[in-house]
Formats: structure tokens, sequence, C-alpha cells
């Protein structure tokens, strides 16, 4: 299971380590990391701002967040001293596997249901959209879905993912963040095979 980050490339995912995964399995630390992928630099105020939360209440998962390595301090974007700005981790986070298992399995399954409930909440609202598009009173994309079935062998699956990360990446480093028509797309790959 993997959770991409900004702009990293699939040779170099990390695995996520026991207080990552405590840090991730809380939603609004995660709503606050979907921000950071949007933003690269953020105070608690903007967070505060844009998720309408307390501003204390932003500061204090933040600092979550720093402790357990999911977001570090840009302190060279303060205004001064007091002021604390922050930047996200790049690159692609790993939950577990055969090859790092978690420590804490129940923690594991907890943050794989959260991606689960997030992935929900996305194709929600894909479907409050899909009825615009459909009967043609929108001709603006904002959507996509795409099922396709393939047999694959378990190495030449992983291929697959790496290349498909791989095309993110690159698309997202060539994209120029001056162009005014740019928006944040999110995009959740789901697979599974026949025998689960």
């Amino acid at each position: 299971m993997t959770e991409d980050g900004r702009k990293g490339t699939s040779d170099d995912p990390v695995w996520m380590t026991s207080a990552m995964l405590k840090a991730y399995s809380h939603p609004l630390r995660r709503q606050m990391l979907r921000l950071f992928s949007r933003r690269e630099f953020l105070r608690a105020a903007d967070i505060a701002t844009e998720l309408g939360v307390p501003a204390n209440s932003a500061s204090f998962h933040l600092r979550a967040l720093a402790d357990a390595g999911l977001i570090e301090e840009a302190a060279d974007k303060a205004r001064d001293r007091r002021d604390r700005v922050w930047t996200g981790r790049k690159g692609a986070l790993n939950v577990g596997g055969p090859e790092s298992p978690v420590a804490d399995e129940a923690l594991g399954v907890a943050v794989v249901a959260a991606l689960v409930e997030d992935h929900q909440e996305l194709l929600r609202r894909v479907l409050a959209w899909t009825p615009e598009y459909v009967a043609g009173r929108t001709a603006e994309v904002h959507a996509a879905f795409t099922q396709r079935t393939i047999r694959l062998t378990e190495a030449e699956f992983d291929e697959v993912m790496v290349r498909i990360n791989d095309v993110l990446s690159a698309a997202d480093d060539a994209h120029d963040d001056a162009d005014p028509t740019g928006r944040y797309w999110q995009m959740d790959l789901v697979a599974g095979d026949d025998t689960i």
C-alpha cells in the first residue's frame, strides 16, 4: 500500500514507522498533508484558515506530523525566529508489507482503513459530479474513472505500479506552477487480484 507524496519518484519510497502510522491515522492530519501537497509552505494560521480549525489545534497537529517525520520546518521561509513555516516530505510512503512489516499490525490496518475512507470520499465527490457531465450540462472534466482487468504476474504488476508512479512524478515535475489553468487532481489507484 502506498500513499504518494509530492514530486517524489518511485526510487525513494519510505517505509512508514509506527510514529508515522500513528500520526497519519488522524483524519485532520491527513487533511493537513493533502493541503501540503497543494501548497509547498504552510504556517499554522494558513492551515487554520484553510481547514476551519483553531490555530492552536493546527499547531498541535503540525508538531505531531513533524515529530513523526511527515513534515519538516522550513526555517529559511520564516519572517523571524518566532515564525514557524513547514513543508511536506516528498516521495512515496509505504504502509508495510513482507519487505518491511509494520510493528503494530492493528495500526497498519487502521491506516489502510483510513486510506479507504479517503478513497470512498473521493468516489462520493465523483458520483455527485457525474450527472452534470453525462447529461451534457458541463463540458469541463473534473473526474475520470477507468476500470480495466489485465492478467499479470506479481512481478509484472509491481513493475506497472513503479511505472505509473514514475509517470505521475514526471507530470508533476513538468507542470508549470504559474499556469492559471492548473488544478489539483486527487488520484487514487486501487488494484486487487482475483484471490482476495
